[in-house]
């Protein structure tokens, strides 16, 4: 038989093999994930200093990121211009049908619900993960990982777990950050540059802002932090290459989180407000 007539069962085997990679990676990720999660309790116990290390590091920052003050302040940057776009868009296009004062509602209903969460979560894939995944990396081609399973140290707790908690640690202030920056700057924004009343923007906001609702979205944030950390450290402590293949990784870790971070969103609010949305609104 001749190449060309074999040509359509080479690409099927060519596809079959990469659907079995495919299928196979995943398997491998769950494992690693389990392992990460199930670990967290040693990493509470045995590895107590490289939490509160990891912490700092990642609220603050080190070296230039610390000069701004950190992630925090890059998430409070981040949610301070969606918070701004809100009362933009908001207030233009409601008041091209007459009711400008609901911009308050707006902020209440999709800061909390939707952009806040969404973008907290973006902001630490792109800061506290991708530093995860480099590090990781940079201890996983210089054979550091290797050297610590030698000393009889639980690699994956020492370096996947610990930033699993850290990370879920630093999330709670750093989304209570977010949720007031863009609170704050969608009523500065309607208020002081769109000239509306405070107190008709106070009225639409606190009418609407359902305390279960804030609580749902820290629920939301940490769960993003949980995924965003389980993706990025799987990457770099399976990252292989040399300095190009740790970039690479750091690259891969950022869109996949991106992307759970989305799915995320969706899927919780889909079983929080799928049924019933909470909001009533009569004339």
């Amino acid at each position: 038989m001749s190449t060309i007539s074999r040509w359509p069962v080479i690409r099927l085997q060519r596809r079959v093999t990469t659907l079995a990679d495919s299928w196979n990676q995943i398997g491998e990720q769950s494992h690693f994930y389990v392992r990460t999660i199930r670990s967290v309790g040693d990493a509470c116990i045995h590895y107590k200093t490289e939490i509160a290390r990891l912490i700092a590091q990642m609220s603050l920052g080190t070296g230039a990121l610390a000069v701004i003050g950190g992630t925090i302040a890059i998430v409070g940057f981040l949610t301070l211009s969606t918070g701004a776009l809100i009362a933009v868009q908001g207030y233009n296009q409601l008041s091209g049908i007459g009711v400008e004062a609901l911009t308050g509602f707006t902020s209440a209903y999709l800061n909390v619900r939707i952009i806040a969460p969404t973008t907290a979560a973006i902001g630490m894939a792109a800061t506290i993960g991708a530093g995860a995944t480099a590090q990781l990396g940079a201890m996983r081609i210089a054979e550091e990982i290797d050297a610590l399973e030698v000393m009889g140290i639980r690699s994956i707790a020492y370096l996947g777990s610990t930033r699993l908690l850290s990370g879920v640690i630093v999330v709670i202030p750093l989304y209570c950050i977010a949720v007031i920056m863009s609170f704050l700057a969608a009523r500065i924004g309607t208020t002081l540059v769109y000239g509306q009343s405070t107190g008709v923007y106070d009225h639409y906001f606190y009418t609407f802002l359902n305390p279960i609702d804030v609580l749902w979205s820290f629920l939301e944030a940490i769960a993003m932090a949980v995924v965003v950390m389980l993706v990025h450290t799987y990457y770099g402590y399976n990252a292989s290459g040399g300095p190009a293949g740790v970039g690479e990784a750091v690259g891969r870790a950022v869109r996949t989180s991106l992307i759970a971070v989305v799915f995320v969103t969706m899927l919780v609010t889909l079983a929080i407000y799928g049924q019933s949305p909470g909001v009533n609104l009569a004339g």
